[in-house]
């Protein structure tokens, strides 16, 4: 098995799942007592959120890139960043290193390509849902048409993130309120909805949705496993 790094810690919520996610991954393929071979570095997030919040990105792709090195420096073979909306920052890791980043965007447009889906709905955080990084990659890459809510959802959907789910507070209200959303995003005719926030997937899960879910941790992870196995 191959070596991964793992860039978390954005936040350490869904950073858990990951783990879990991809040694129950590994044991389930090679059996026994077999996990994954991980190396994590796990961040302050208050530091990435305020350089968020100051939109110093360029500095957040900084603190990244550093661990992005640290980590190779270690033995990772590849880079897993544990986060949507840092990929906003993914040239500056990807230039730090010589291993791959496998980048969460690209998890989800081939997940979108084999269901032969053309228009999906997104949910994530502000930066996610409004800039161009992850939603031109969707289209330039896999011809993906990306809707998104309204504004006024758009920054209720982000406080929740933020607010609640990065804390590990799972509101029935909160979930409620993204139902919602998901059920107006199919009236625009989206056919799935991507859950584009690691931490959302922790939110909606056992419900049911006016569209079906594409949780983007579990794709992430995914694609982290084929690579540990060499399955890529």
């Amino acid at each position: 098995m191959r070596q991964l790094g793992i860039l978390g810690g954005m936040s350490w919520e869904s950073t858990s799942s990951y783990y879990r996610l991809l040694n129950q991954g590994v044991r389930q393929r090679m059996g026994g007592l077999h996990s994954a071979p991980l190396l994590l570095h796990s961040v302050d997030f208050a530091q990435i959120a305020a350089l968020q919040k100051q939109g110093d990105w360029e500095a957040a792709g900084q603190v990244l890139a550093d661990i992005a090195q640290r980590l190779q420096g270690a033995g990772a073979s590849a880079l897993l960043l544990a986060t949507n909306t840092m990929h906003k920052v993914a040239p500056a890791i990807e230039a730090a290193v010589d291993i791959p980043l496998l980048h969460i965007g690209d998890a989800v447009g081939q997940a979108l390509q084999q269901r032969g889906v053309k228009r999906a709905a997104l949910l994530g955080t502000r930066f996610t849902m409004l800039e161009d990084f992850y939603r031109q990659r969707l289209a330039e890459r896999f011809a993906i048409e990306v809707l998104i809510p309204p504004s006024e959802q758009v920054e209720e959907i982000d406080r929740i993130i933020f607010a609640e789910l990065c804390q590990g507070r799972f509101e029935p209200s909160s979930r409620e309120y993204y139902l919602q959303c998901l059920a107006q995003l199919r009236e625009r005719d989206a056919e799935v909805a991507i859950l584009g926030c690691t931490e959302i997937g922790l939110l909606l899960e056992g419900t049911e949705a006016a569209l079906a879910m594409l949780d983007s941790t579990e794709l992430h992870v995914e694609m982290g496993l084929n690579w540990i196995l060499a399955d890529s």
